[in-house]
């Protein structure tokens, strides 16, 4: 596991210097503690930071083929490297390091810009293809590993984060309105955007080329599909994906430094923990944080679970501390990043991190196998949606929709505003609704002249679209389970593991994200993910016997935090503070005081509103960056 980052000259006369480079890599020290190198030829400076996991003496970037005709560089996991390994070998590749990066330079020779499509793991790669003079980017297919590029023109700029780019005085700091807009709408800046006009996220399973010819734009070399459902008996899935997890919990044991797992005590990390003692891991080291707030604790499942699995369990009671927050995101997620679960995660982060240097994680068991609550919402407001003629929809149910109150002051279940407007409306439209944090039009209304200008018409409801339309499930529920792989899972679940974890040097690989895992997933009926109202009833079918029948019971429960009572007591005073110097071009201050009375008062939950413009606030501070 490593930080990268780099320029990389179109032609060998671009300007760039090894000051530039080292520069860069200093920001990310905190990704790779272990070593630190850049490599330096005329017109290109290319440089990382190393968390030594693999072949920890030999495994030093950049690592050549025979010749040197290529250099490679990574920041991530290659899996099946050593079956890759092998495979050069026989074609007469000789290699000098244990490293699974030393397999990327050699396939790259064999496969040429085709290689990641042979790779299973988590990675950013870039490949230097010296005899070409070509720089080769690829990201890995579900979007583990981030990586950020820039385009100035005669060079080239890559990074893992994007506070390698700000600490070069030639990258142009203009933050880009629409990204702004998403922000708020979304909680954070979805792909390829960035917060800054000026750089761009390389979407997963994406390659970029860079030679003299230019920078080509970014193209697909893997692409999810859940067209073609299998029509097996349910005995017959649940068999093959319990293999399947157990082969993809066991590629993820190779290590040469200590490994743990996160265990919340929720299917997905328990069973991600009872496959790595089926692999015959032992001991298994297994952590988990929780709130003094029982509403937000979830150790006691987390401890039972351990206890039932025999694993050597870690449990710590951390700071609800929305502080950490305010301190932690602005500087390790670079952009605006509003999803206040980072918190916890960033705390099991730093807890595993006294004892391991990787972790195992449940992630990406929810999006697979509609494990979110959401998702039941949605079906049911898609039969209520099919079962009403569309003159009802149209004249009684969208007028109603209107002129309801939205009853933040009442019980969910009485709340009846959301629900209307999602019964008249499309299922995308629906969805989008239901997944976003705020309505872009409510938001639309607190910024200033100049913000609202550079916005424009701009709709943030097209990246979702967008992603929906792309979509190839034969039914709503696979499409947003598709769309949600495509767009949420990336850009705010694994964006949201890889800096919180990264933050403090450690490793998390997710099993349950293995690429032929999710293809096996996707050929599942979405009948048998959400059957009768239970969520992941066919993973539950998998991995019967191998997860305890407690945590199968066990409602689920997720890494949330009290965001109205921070914003109502412990953040009071910055709120405020926050509203009072708001740059008047790019907000409504009237407007914004106008939201917060009514959240004082009960009137308005405006939690999430008001939590990414403190978000931001923080962001601009930290970074020195204007909106306008």
């Amino acid at each position: 596991m490593c930080g990268i980052a780099g320029l990389f000259g179109l032609r060998p006369s671009a300007h760039v210097t090894e000051a530039e480079a080292r520069s860069m890599v200093a920001t990310i020290a905190h990704r790779g503690p272990d070593d630190e190198g850049v490599l330096v030829e005329h017109g290109l400076a290319l440089g990382y930071r190393r968390l030594a996991i693999l072949d920890l003496a030999g495994g030093d970037q950049p690592i050549e083929n025979e010749d040197g005709s290529v250099a490679v560089f990574q920041n991530g996991e290659i899996y099946n490297y050593r079956e890759l390994r092998e495979e050069l070998v026989g074609k007469g590749h000789r290699f000098r390091t244990r490293s699974d990066t030393e397999v990327l330079a050699h396939l790259y020779e064999e496969e040429g810009e085709e290689f990641p499509r042979r790779l299973r793991g988590m990675f950013a790669v870039v490949v230097l293809d010296r005899a070409r003079r070509r720089l080769v980017l690829a990201r890995d297919r579900l979007g583990k590993k981030p990586l950020y590029v820039a385009d100035l023109g005669d060079v080239l700029l890559y990074g893992s984060e994007l506070k390698g780019f700000l600490a070069l005085s030639r990258f142009p700091r203009q933050v880009d309105p629409h990204a702004v807009h998403d922000f708020f709408t979304y909680r954070y800046v979805p792909s390829p955007k960035t917060i800054f006009r000026a750089a761009r996220k390389l979407p997963p399973g994406h390659l970029l080329v860079a030679d003299a010819e230019g920078i080509r734009p970014p193209r697909p070399y893997w692409k999810l599909s859940f067209a073609d459902p299998t029509d097996e008996p349910p005995e017959r899935i649940a068999r093959r994906l319990r293999d399947r997890l157990e082969e993809s919990v066991s590629l993820r044991l190779v290590s040469d430094v200590p490994l743990g797992a996160f265990l919340s005590g929720g299917i997905d990390s328990t069973a991600v923990v009872a496959a790595m003692k089926a692999s015959g891991a032992d001991p298994v080291l297994t952590c988990c944080v929780g709130f003094e707030d029982p509403e937000h604790d979830e150790r006691a499942g987390a401890e039972e679970t351990a206890r039932l699995l025999g694993t050597v369990h870690s449990s710590r009671s951390v700071p609800l501390d929305p502080a950490v927050a305010l301190d932690l995101l602005p500087w390790h997620f670079d952009e605006p990043f509003a999803d206040a679960s980072a918190v916890p995660t960033y705390w099991v982060s730093r807890i595993a991190r006294e004892r391991v240097t990787v972790a195992l994680s449940g992630d990406g068991g929810d999006e697979s196998f509609a494990g979110y609550r959401r998702y039941r919402f949605d079906a049911i407001e898609g039969r209520l949606r099919r079962a009403t003629p569309a003159w009802v929809r149209r004249h009684v149910v969208r007028p109603l929709a209107a002129v309801a109150p939205k009853g933040d002051w009442l019980p969910k279940s009485l709340r009846a505003k959301t629900l209307l407007q999602n019964v008249a409306d499309d299922p995308a439209r629906a969805y989008f609704r239901s997944v976003r944090a705020n309505d872009p039009a409510v938001v639309l209304g607190h910024y200033g002249p100049g913000l609202r200008e550079a916005v424009g018409e701009y709709d943030p409801y097209g990246v979702y679209e967008e992603a929906y339309e792309a979509a190839d499930a034969p039914d709503p529920l696979g499409r947003i389970l598709q769309t949600d792989l495509a767009t949420y899972l990336p850009d705010d679940i694994l964006a949201k593991v890889d800096r919180a974890s990264m933050a403090v040097s450690l490793e998390v690989r997710c099993p349950l994200l293995d690429h032929r895992f999710v293809e096996e997933a996707a050929r599942i009926p979405t009948a048998l993910k959400l059957h009768r109202g239970l969520s992941k009833w066919i993973f539950r079918r998998a991995v019967e016997g191998l997860v305890p029948p407690e945590a199968l019971a066990r409602r689920k429960h997720g890494f949330d935090v009290p965001l109205r009572q921070w914003t109502l007591r412990e953040l009071r005073a910055d709120v405020e503070r926050a509203i009072r110097e708001a740059p008047a071009a790019a907000f409504d201050r009237a407007a914004l005081e106008r939201t917060w009375s009514r959240h004082r008062r009960g009137i308005r939950d405006a939690s999430e509103f008001l939590w990414a413009f403190l978000v931001l606030d923080r962001w601009r501070a930290r970074h020195g960056c204007e909106l306008l």
